[in-house]
């Protein structure tokens, strides 16, 4: 597949992504969706790993996950915790937000990721990655102002303040797999293998907890939403990292192209929601994506 079909595939897969969570967690108790959405996506790779295991050489390269050290397994457990906690906090706000807004809000993750890279791996920003920066926080800020019409205000409301809390710890785990991946060798598989598995076990005991009543909870109900969020989220990784390894991509390209998901998941809030949409709310969306391509190419 050509690498830029396979990113705006990776693309509509991600907006798909978006969807699935709003329509697992509406109405519904968040922690055994994060469990069994993680659950399908971990029995997956353990599958792959067994195969790997019995006929190896079977898998393509590109799946191949090699043995790891302890101090690895280590690495990769602060990954799953770091993504653990921005899901937690993520998935408790798209619940109680239209996923018109939150989508959009989510898109800014790589804005956090860059200030995480200048500040911690010590990058240093151009002229076009400053003003992409820029043209992001100020559509961000004409986000906040079409979310008044829904009642969503941005300075007081909690879930705003849960879904910034997030997006940021997601940058932060951006900067982190910036570090695994390049700095300490890691294979995208590899990453995405056990960072499955590790957030299933991590969620375990959440699960039990809610199950066994520890604190005042919700319903849950079983939706068909949530081993399709796993398949999204798959499917979408999958399709960007076979994009990435094509030797003729642009990842400026790829990695802006893959922010149109939000377009997908902004339509399927106003259509399949019944959101409210303006063009004040579009053209924010719009301006955080132009953002991101300024951020991504410069």
């Amino acid at each position: 597949m050509n690498w830029i079909v396979a990113t705006l595939v990776s693309a509509l897969f991600l907006g798909c992504y978006d969807l699935c969570i709003k329509h697992s967690v509406r109405g519904n108790a968040v922690l055994p969706v994060l469990f069994l959405s993680n659950s399908c996506s971990a029995a997956v790779w353990l599958v792959l790993l067994g195969l790997q295991a019995v006929h190896p050489g079977m898998l393509p390269v590109s799946m191949a996950v090699p043995p790891l050290s302890a101090f690895q397994h280590g690495q990769l457990i602060l990954k799953s915790l770091l993504v653990s906690a921005s899901w937690v906090c993520s998935y408790f706000a798209v619940k109680h937000l239209p996923v018109s807004i939150a989508s959009p809000i989510r898109a800014t993750g790589p804005v956090w990721t860059f200030l995480g890279a200048l500040a911690i791996l010590a990058e240093h920003p151009t002229l076009l990655e400053l003003l992409g920066m820029a043209v992001t926080l100020g559509s961000f800020f004409l986000l906040s102002l079409a979310g008044r019409g829904e009642g969503v205000h941005f300075h007081r409301d909690k879930w705003i303040g849960w879904l910034m809390a997030g997006t940021i710890l997601a940058g932060l785990s951006g900067v982190y797999d910036k570090f695994l991946l390049g700095r300490c060798g890691f294979t995208a598989s590899t990453v995405q293998a056990w960072f499955a598995i590790y957030m299933a076990v991590l969620f375990l005991p959440l699960a039990a907890g809610w199950k066994w009543r520890w604190w005042n909870r919700n319903e849950f109900e079983w939706r068909w939403s949530i081993p399709l969020l796993s398949a999204s989220l798959l499917l979408a990784d999958f399709l960007y990292f076979s994009a990435l390894h094509d030797p003729g991509a642009l990842v400026s390209l790829v990695s802006s192209l893959r922010r149109g998901g939000t377009l997908v998941a902004f339509m399927g809030g106003v259509f399949l929601f019944g959101e409210r949409s303006s063009r004040q709310k579009l053209l924010a969306v719009l301006g955080i994506l132009a953002g991101m391509l300024l951020t991504l190419v410069g």
